[in-house]
């Protein structure tokens, strides 16, 4: 497709410059009738594979958009999640949106770049072959304009790429105006502060690298039209006080010139968008090499053991980095069994450990040291994915989709809506096809559809970080006193993130968290 495309993109190219050639020789008096057939032979040639051309580049730049999306996406969701979290979603989310985007546009351009490219290279060719001592003298002042044109285009390059950094700036200031709307509105001096020392400034610096680039960027297209023009005084005036060049030729050098224009205006036109998605192309293999330096082996793991027995951690470790501080966070070295059925507790203050241990629980962090084993299988790169599959989580930062992904099974809208009722959702959300009539409820009740996506999954160990905290103390009750305790008779392990000391008493085994080390794991006979 690649060769097919460039060939007949040079044919069609070199079809419509011979075109203007057949013009310059009638005009200078050749042999019109013969050259009528020739002229109409060209066109439709010209025509057919400018469309093939067009029609098979476009599919293949459409195609490397796809496909640069889809591997992107894959690449973030392969990464390790500690690594994705230093990076921070400002900057994924930006390569997405913008990079892609300045990529598909300059992209959409290149099929007919391609064409204008062949048109000026065919113009030049017939140029070459009118007189090569002309052909030279003009490539000398056209080499020129390339050499000066250039150190314009470095610096507007430079300008890009500041640019870019100030919108990797804008994208966490615009999360903020999302994330932090209601802390914003609840105080005006903060949010003055925000809009000019953080928005403002950002945007007036991305604004200035642009205007900057882009003036850049017009000096040199302008520079180059110039130059054009230039060439075209050099052929009418001064060349042929060099060599004795017939009218004709003089003719066709004009008519050639004036013909190319346009083709070479478009090109150096679109200088901007390509030079900008040279920008975005540097930024997302950045973003790929750093993913791919922490991607993590992707296999489809093999079926779960719902009936295990041990889950272990042997000396594990994990250390938290923190921008702007001296020294990480670290956990542990943390050492626990656990079996099916028992309902656990894991409390502590802020800052503790206890979110950085359940992510390691579920095999979302990798253990910098130390090792966890489930039914005497160590959990490895080969095997976490398998891991992973025994765990149904609800943190507190939860994501809630609008349909019930990947769970297969053909009673699920009649199980979903029984769920629905032990819930008290079934007044406000129906599910249709697996997909959940609305999601835009409280805090709470979207906790709530949650936890019936987690009853779906029917796994056998289950996470809820601070699940109840967003509940109103009548399902608080619910949830400690009915659904936790039906879900340890199913033979579940249960762990729960809470700092709800009313309803401790419920746990089987409780294990309290200060600064990273276990300070006390105590089963209720302990307790009591």
């Amino acid at each position: 497709m690649v060769a097919i495309a460039i060939l007949t993109g040079f044919i069609s190219g070199g079809s419509s410059a011979a075109l203007i050639a057949l013009a310059s020789r009638a005009i200078g008096g050749g042999a019109v009738s013969a050259i009528a057939g020739i002229f109409i032979t060209l066109a439709v040639v010209s025509l057919v594979t400018s469309v093939i051309s067009q029609v098979a580049l476009v599919q293949l730049s459409q195609n490397a958009v796809f496909n640069l999306r889809l591997g992107l996406s894959r690449q973030i969701l392969s990464s390790e999640l500690s690594h994705l979290e230093q990076l921070g979603s400002a900057r994924t989310l930006a390569t997405l949106t913008e990079d892609v985007n300045a990529v598909a546009s300059a992209v959409a351009l290149f099929p007919y770049l391609c064409i204008d490219l062949a048109t000026i290279v065919g113009s030049f060719a017939y140029i070459c072959w009118l007189s090569w001592q002309g052909f030279a003298m003009v490539m000398g002042l056209f080499a020129l304009a390339v050499i000066t044109t250039q150190l314009l285009l470095k610096r507007g390059y430079q300008f890009l790429r500041l640019a870019r950094d100030d919108q990797d700036q804008l994208f966490k200031h615009f999360r903020t105006i999302t994330d932090g709307i209601k802390e914003l509105k609840l105080h005006y001096d903060r949010r003055q502060a925000f809009l000019s020392d953080d928005l403002e400034a950002a945007s007036a610096r991305y604004r200035r690298h642009n205007v900057s680039a882009l003036i850049l960027f017009s000096m040199a297209s302008s520079w180059g039209r110039l130059i054009f023009f230039f060439a075209i005084g050099f052929v009418l005036f001064a060349l042929p006080q060099v060599l004795a060049v017939p009218l004709q030729t003089l003719s066709g050098y004009v008519l050639i010139f004036t013909y190319a224009t346009l083709p070479l205006e478009k090109l150096v036109a679109k200088l901007p968008v390509l030079s900008q998605a040279s920008v975005s192309l540097e930024k997302i293999d950045l973003l790929g090499l750093s993913l791919r330096s922490r991607s993590e082996s992707s296999s489809v793991p093999a079926a779960i053991d719902p009936h295990w027995q041990r889950l272990e951690f042997r000396d594990v470790a994990h250390h938290y980095y923190r921008p702007g501080e001296e020294s990480n966070f670290v956990l542990g070295p943390i050492n626990l069994a656990f079996r099916p059925g028992e309902l656990v507790f894991i409390v502590g203050g802020n800052g503790s450990g206890k979110s950085t241990l359940s992510k390691l629980m579920t095999g979302l962090y990798i253990p910098d040291a130390g090792e966890i084993w489930l039914d005497g299988q160590m959990i490895t790169s080969e095997n976490r994915e398998w891991y992973r599959q025994h765990f149904s989580a609800i943190y507190a930062d939860f994501y809630l989709f609008d349909r019930l992904l990947g769970i297969n099974n053909p009673d699920l809208d009649s199980q979903a809506q029984a769920y629905l009722k032990q819930l008290h959702l079934d007044h406000k959300v129906t599910i249709t096809n697996g997909r959940l009539s609305t999601t835009e409820l409280s805090q709470g009740q979207r906790k709530r559809l949650s936890l019936l996506t987690a009853y779906l999954e029917d796994r056998p160990i289950y996470l809820f970080d601070e699940w109840a905290s967003d509940q109103d103390p009548a399902f608080r009750e619910l949830f400690y006193t009915e659904f936790l305790p039906k879900l340890k008779h199913q033979g579940k392990t249960i762990f729960v993130i809470s700092h709800d000391d009313h309803y401790f008493h419920v746990a089987d085994r409780m294990i309290k968290l200060d600064y990273g080390a276990i300070e006390y794991d105590k089963s209720a006979l302990d307790r009591q």
